[in-house]
């Protein structure tokens, strides 16, 4: 018998789509993230939003197609830290307390996101 994907476990799609606007939310009302939100339109927050749904969704096993650029292109010059790195995690990790994903969806989510990082983190 097949295992679920992560993204079946995840809940597919919708729960991917609803922890991601509760992060985003997160993010862009706390102050040490306002730098990388500010001057965006509505339209141009949506589309992130869009984006960072279909990349979860495919990297976990979905349905979905990234269109967007590569990591290393997209986070070029935006000077994110290590530090921003971890509150970033933070807040993706409290969310999915808040919505009870189970410890082992939690931490391969995590790893598979962590594969970036040295694409998005340009300082120590």
């Amino acid at each position: 018998m097949n295992e679920k994907t992560l993204y079946e476990r995840l809940g597919g799609f919708d729960a991917i789509a609803t922890a991601t606007d509760e992060i985003m939310k997160n993010l862009m009302n706390n102050p040490q993230f306002a730098r990388f939100f500010s001057g965006h339109s509505e339209t141009s927050i949506k589309r992130l939003r869009q984006l960072n749904v279909e990349m979860i969704c495919a990297l976990t096993g979905g349905p979905c197609f990234y269109i967007g650029n590569d990591m290393k292109s997209i986070h070029k010059g935006l000077g994110i830290s290590e530090a921003d790195w971890q509150a970033h995690m933070n807040h993706i990790t409290a969310t999915l307390n808040q919505f009870k994903v189970p410890e082992r969806e939690q931490k391969e989510l995590l790893d598979v996101l962590s594969r970036v990082k040295t694409d998005i983190v340009e300082k120590p």
